[in-house]
């Protein structure tokens, strides 16, 4: 009864609406035009360019510069091993989102189910030389990879280099030959712009499904510079390193993660941004690795309530806690409680903003940093160092029979950076390797190994290579995390190879 009502009320006002239209065409005075008519804006919002109603051209153009990956692992990846593939490490990820962020393609969390001795993943080829860009976790432990073209020729390529930070894996098609290729966007695509995804979900090569762009900037835990784009094009397991396009058929992200209970897509993906897969690439394809820049800070965001106790009009920028000695932040004279606001003009919006703008430089690289010190604004000149670690743990290319190595950790003593005078300090951890997997991060400090105190790196590899002259299949480690928590942490030894 009461929705009969409602209908009719509706057919009264819809026709008093006529009436008012009517009479106002014949003349009638302006006073007798409807009252919400005096509400609508003068100048009505238009709309935008009309989406493409196909992306069949789209498709037909960038297609054959997609390959499906297909990779048979080594030795090294055992059946139980989650992380086999070289997806994000899931302790690494906050606890009430572990079982919500899911690795696809071949393997990574998630992918249990899929074989561990091989799988498939996608990628996209970026020269007529045939150089592909792919994910780090689709070949990572890679012992053989083969690309399937568009034309279902099925050929041979090599590894030539991995980045675990990004996720991002260059490969080169071992076969000569002139081979169709797709570029990247010159610009980031905006939130609400149309996107196409192309890729090998779950084996079935070519499959293309499209959406939007639907948030940019996405942090996901998966790496310390994460800078996601989310889209929400349908992507499933076998999707990882397969090209997002625009409708100009430019990449605008390189498929990498999914978030779904189920390890389905339902509707949220993540691409790693052209702009940062672009700038990794050329390092790989030039050095077979990727070396960062360094200033030798540690920083936090600037919080509302930190942006009011320095007196600051906004709640944005970099908060030094420390500026290590002997970095090129301290030579510079940064200290803590400078609050760095800009990278060579670029507006620094928090820490971890921060970490990507130095991260994308090369060491050697002269950056102006403007900051605030007790409110007053200053600019300090900086000369980048290399961060510490890079290219032992970044480029997975370059085997290293050392212990630390091995367990994906790069160290120093914690005396030579001013983290106290015992232990041994953790300036780098692979993503995808033991120590990781136990949840050892970045700024711990391991104070000793199988019951020894150690203060140098090579006291750590001594230790394990004691543990495993005695048949332990793991080391433990008392490490003391950067907030002071002091744990045991029982790291498994992996097979040397």
């Amino acid at each position: 009864m009461t929705l009969t009502v409602r209908r009719r009320a509706i057919a009264s006002v819809a026709a008093a609406a006529l009436v008012a239209g009517g009479a106002a065409g014949f003349g009638l005075s302006e006073a007798m035009t409807p009252a919400y008519a005096q509400a609508l804006p003068k100048t009505p919002i238009e709309a935008p360019e009309h989406p493409p109603g196909s992306f069949a051209s789209v498709v037909d153009k960038v297609k054959p510069g997609v390959v499906a990956v297909k990779v048979r692992l080594d030795d090294s990846a055992s059946d139980d091993d989650d992380d086999s593939s070289g997806g994000p490490n899931m302790q690494q990820v906050p606890p009430q989102l572990r079982e919500f962020f899911k690795r696809f393609g071949q393997g990574g969390p998630g992918g249990r189910g899929m074989p561990q001795r091989g799988g498939v993943g996608s990628g996209f080829i970026i020269s007529a030389d045939g150089y592909v860009v792919t994910n780090n976790h689709v070949v990572d432990k890679a012992k053989t990879v083969q690309v399937t073209l568009d034309d279902n020729r099925t050929l041979d390529a090599k590894v030539i280099g991995k980045d675990a930070k990004t996720d991002i894996a260059l490969l080169k098609i071992s076969e000569s030959g002139s081979y169709p290729y797709v570029q990247f966007g010159k610009g980031a695509p905006r939130v609400g712009d149309w996107v196409a995804a192309i890729g090998n979900p779950f084996g079935l090569g070519g499959t293309v499904t499209a959406g939007i762009v639907s948030a940019r900037g996405r942090d996901i835990g998966a790496g310390p510079y994460d800078d996601f784009l989310q889209i929400d094009a349908p992507i499933n397991k076998g999707n990882s390193g397969g090209p997002t396009f625009n409708v100009n058929g430019e990449v605008v992200g390189v498929n990498t993660a999914i978030a779904s209970p189920s390890g389905g897509s339902v509707g949220l993906a993540f691409a790693i941004p052209a702009e940062t897969v672009q700038t990794v690439v050329e390092q790989l394809r030039t050095d077979g690795k990727v070396v960062r820049g360094y200033l030798g800070v540690q920083v936090q965001p600037v919080t509302k309530d930190i942006a009011d106790g320095l007196g600051l009009d906004k709640a944005k920028g970099a908060l030094i806690d420390h500026a290590e000695s002997g970095t090129p932040a301290a030579k510079a004279g940064l200290k803590s409680g400078d609050v760095i606001e800009s990278v060579n003009g670029a507006p620094v919006n928090d820490a971890r903003d921060l970490s990507r703008r130095i991260a994308g430089l090369k060491p050697g690289t002269e950056v102006k940093l403007a900051y605030l010190r007790g409110g007053k604004p200053d600019v300090a000149t900086v000369e980048l160092g290399t961060l510490p670690g890079d290219g032992k743990v970044a480029s997975r290319s370059e085997s290293s029979s050392s212990g630390q190595a091995r367990l994906g950790l790069s160290l120093a003593p914690a005396s030579e950076i001013g983290l106290g005078d015992e232990g041994v300090a953790v300036m780098d951890v692979d993503p995808t390797g033991p120590a990781a997997s136990k949840g050892i991060s970045q700024g711990d400090v391991i104070l000793d190994v199988g019951g020894t105190s150690v203060t140098k790196p090579s006291e750590v590899q001594a230790q394990i290579r004691a543990a495993e002259s005695n048949g332990r299949k793991a080391v433990l480690m008392r490490v003391k995390s950067a907030k002071g928590q002091i744990r045991f942490v029982a790291v498994p030894l992996t097979k040397e190879g």
